[in-house]
């Protein structure tokens, strides 16, 4: 939902942000409550934004690059300093979270029921790319869906609450068939890495894993699903592998020539081209990035973004588990849940980008907002746990 503010483009997104990030800064000044910015993220978030400001100097068209730059971190950092900042208790967490459920149904029930019409009428073959209501691709459905599903498996799994507790078992009912319907592999592989995980969380994982295991055998002898997992064993228009291996090559040869800076922010359809192979089936379509979050980082915004949120995400993993040990029984699922995001981040991210779009580079600065919310709680808890977050 777009639109124009004079010359300057903005989004129904966008600016539901920009109005959050004002009410929050007039009542901190109202209530002159300091606004919690320091942390051991602050540093690599910080630098985060300045290889995305210098990628957009780098950029080939520095106006796109400069909206990219707006929507990708400017805007979701602010949102995450006001999350982090007004979470002050678990139950505000546990909103948020809610927020993102009613998100992602709102955004999945449309697109899964126009899979299921296709299913049923015989229209959909699992070498096409499933059809979509919202959103260009199933994978993008994909990306968005199985952070949260991580959030909603912890919270059923450890949340004390009968009510916090029903209302992810809802959630995980309705949002697990869209993911599967999405028949994303990628998407497939990240639901198995993020239940394995969950399952060795658990005191009585010797019978969670095997559960798993039968579980995802079973899944894979439904006709389409196992249809569409042997594509990737067979040299046809539909594999993913071949494809990502040739996009992958040209997107190192690329990098061999500009290794510090990348393609710039809004660069890589520019810059790709002398390297794609002109041949090649799919050399007509404009790709706009590399389908590899590594990768992506790097071409999006040179080594430095590549660094800075490879600490950043690494650096969020260890505050969580941090706390998924220490936490009150209240925070550790939110704790949980947000680590078992990341894996989900992280395994997606092998084949594709869970960042670079205005949702889910909005839904990862908000489940970071939510574990460094855990952590200073727990930090708060126990203040004399040594720590560098002293003034949490």
């Amino acid at each position: 939902m777009r639109w124009h503010l004079n010359f300057i483009p903005t989004t129904l997104l966008e600016n539901a942000i920009l109005i959050n990030v004002a009410v929050f800064l007039v009542e901190s000044r109202r209530q002159r409550t300091p606004i919690q910015w320091r942390s051991p993220l602050t540093i690599p978030a910080f630098l985060f934004i300045v290889a995305g400001a210098i990628s957009v100097i780098d950029a080939p068209d520095r106006r796109a690059a400069l909206g990219l730059f707006r929507a990708y971190l400017l805007e979701p950092v602010a949102f995450a300093l006001v999350a982090a900042t007004i979470c002050t208790n678990a139950r505000r967490a546990y909103l948020l979270v809610g927020g993102l459920c009613l998100g992602a149904i709102w955004l999945g029930v449309p697109n899964a029921l126009v899979v299921l019409a296709a299913i049923k009428s015989h229209a959909y073959k699992v070498t096409d790319t499933p059809p979509t209501v919202i959103y260009l691709t199933q994978n993008a459905v994909a990306l968005f869906l199985e952070p949260i599903l991580g959030m909603v498996a912890a919270a059923l799994l450890y949340t004390p609450g009968r009510r916090f507790k029903f209302g992810s078992l809802v959630a995980l009912v309705v949002l697990l068939p869209i993911e599967v319907l999405t028949f994303s592999r990628g998407g497939y592989l990240a639901m198995a890495a993020t239940a394995f995980v969950l399952a060795l969380s658990h005191r009585r994982r010797l019978w969670l894993i095997p559960g798993i295991l039968v579980t995802g055998l079973l899944l894979t002898r439904i006709p389409l699903i196992g249809e569409r997992l042997a594509l990737e064993t067979s040299n046809v228009y539909g594999n993913t592998v071949f494809f990502r291996y040739d996009i992958w090559t040209a997107t190192a040869r690329l990098l061999k020539e500009r290794p510090l800076t990348g393609a710039g922010l809004s660069g890589f359809a520019t810059r790709i081209a002398p390297f794609w192979n002109a041949t090649h089936p799919l050399a007509s379509q404009r790709f706009i990035d590399p389908h590899n979050i590594v990768l992506n980082f790097w071409v999006e915004t040179g080594i430095l973004g590549l660094l800075a949120f490879g600490w950043l995400f690494f650096a969020l993993g260890y505050l969580c588990l941090r706390t998924w040990r220490r936490a009150d029984p209240t925070w550790r699922p939110l704790a949980l849940g947000v680590f078992l995001a990341l894996v989900a981040i992280g395994v997606h991210g092998l084949v594709d980008v869970p960042y670079f779009k205005n949702d889910l580079s909005l839904e990862f600065w908000a489940l970071l907002a939510i574990g460094l919310a855990s952590y200073r709680a727990t930090l708060a808890s126990n203040p004399h746990h040594p720590s560098r977050l002293r003034d949490a």
